[in-house]
């Protein structure tokens, strides 16, 4: 790789010294700690003052507070300045990458692995804006075409949806569906599912939460238009109508994935299914997007705003690079449904927002009465999830009924301890 010395680098602040437009231009890439530490000073200075007043600061002025003397340079035309712009490009990619690999050494040797690859891949992929767009009114029946045979518009099997959509989904998006917990969202991304493996796609379910098994069964009721609670009534039925679907059906894989995996669990996943079955997947639904981790950032799962912009944009990534359609879902904060109904000892069921602090409303164990009521801002929230797939949202002082007692999330409460919880 070129090595670009402090000679060449003082040449780039020269030139960006003479005209500063060319800062402008490479500013998305431009970084002070690539510069050789001697030109630090004067490459921090020319970014701060271009920032503030959109210009470049004086050459004396630049001498007097850096001690950095930035010679100007005569006749530079638009020759120059290309190849400024190509090697300002290829000397930022080489500091990034070069940085990149001194920092993913000391994140091997501590045992954190994932960040690795985001690190190496970012500085790759650094280069300067020169895709102008889409000019709008050049050529729109090139354009459409484009969209039509690149991106494959997909309808989503509900026509009052697709009318909303303007077709259905393209591949390379990412679709995320936001509800209450029990409002149906697992539900609808398998129906979603159900509706493009019918018209042939290849699909991939990924369930955080519920098993496979289970999954499945969902789904064999909306293939077969059986109800759920007649599945297993009649099992040579459903089997019967599964395998005839099968043969005129795209592929359909449900893979289960424990909590707390990330976006890498998921492309690795897809890639290994390309690998020992030949089944390029054109779609995926993950169920859902508040039980995986970020890969690049370290995040408390507790954090669920920036837990879940991290992991949004990763799966969005992940469909753009692999040309397929991604939906997800998230769990809207059942603590902001002021609309939840409760049972109230002495007024039946009313609206959550009317309990007060002295009622007494119905949990697992009973009418307990309210001691406090916080805004969700006030205090941490806590997601349980049981191995039957029960998923329970909580503060630290909710005290659960075990095996072996009254325990609190953070007074006791083990992963493997039996909870006695009101059956649904």
């Amino acid at each position: 790789m070129k090595e670009y010395n402090k000679e060449i680098q003082k040449l780039f602040l020269e030139m960006m010294m003479n005209n500063a437009e060319s800062y402008v231009r490479v500013q998305n890439i431009y970084n002070v700690a690539n510069f050789d530490l001697s030109l630090q000073p004067a490459a921090q200075m020319i970014a701060e003052h271009t920032d503030q007043y959109s210009t470049m600061p004086e050459r004396k002025q630049l001498k007097v507070t850096t001690g950095i003397d930035l010679l100007p340079i005569d006749d530079l035309n638009d020759g120059h300045y290309e190849w400024f712009m190509e090697e300002f490009e290829s000397f930022t990619r080489r500091q990034e990458l070069e940085r990149a690999i001194l920092e993913s050494v000391d994140l091997l040797e501590k045992g954190d692995y994932d960040p690795v690859e985001k690190l190496i891949k970012d500085a790759v992929q650094i280069s300067l804006t020169r895709d102008m767009g889409t000019d709008y009114f050049d050529d729109p029946r090139a354009r459409l075409e484009a969209i039509k045979s690149n991106n494959g518009q997909i309808s989503t099997g509900w026509p009052t949806l697709d009318k909303k959509l303007y077709g259905g989904f393209n591949k390379g998006e990412l679709e995320i569906f936001a509800g209450g917990s029990g409002s149906g969202k697992s539900l609808f991304m398998q129906n979603l599912m159900v509706n493009w493996v019918q018209k042939g796609l290849n699909c991939a379910f990924i369930t955080l939460e519920l098993s496979e098994d289970l999954c499945s069964m969902r789904m064999d009721a909306m293939m077969t238009d059986t109800p759920s609670k007649n599945i297993f009534k009649d099992i040579g039925n459903v089997e019967l109508k599964v395998k005839m679907l099968a043969k005129q059906s795209g592929e359909l894989r449900i893979k289960y994935m424990s909590a707390q995996s990330t976006v890498n669990d998921v492309r690795a996943y897809v890639k290994e299914l390309e690998v020992q079955t030949g089944i390029k997947i054109d779609a995926m639904c993950i169920d859902y997007l508040d039980l995986l981790m970020p890969v690049t950032a370290k995040v408390s799962p507790s954090d669920l705003f920036v837990k879940d912009k991290y992991v949004s944009e990763e799966i969005r990534n992940l469909g753009k690079e692999l040309g397929i359609i991604m939906v997800t879902a998230s769990q809207l904060n059942r603590c902001l449904a002021l609309d939840t109904i409760v049972k109230h000892e002495q007024k039946g069921n009313i609206q959550i927002q009317n309990v007060k602090v002295g009622d007494k409303i119905k949990n697992a164990t009973g009418y307990v009465t309210v001691g406090n009521i916080y805004d969700i801002s006030e205090q941490e929230v806590y997601r349980i999830t049981t191995a039957s797939g029960k998923v329970i949202e909580c503060s630290a002082k909710h005290k659960f009924p075990t095996n072996n007692g009254l325990k609190e999330i953070n007074n006791g409460l083990q992963v493997g301890d039996n909870l006695l919880v009101e059956k649904i």
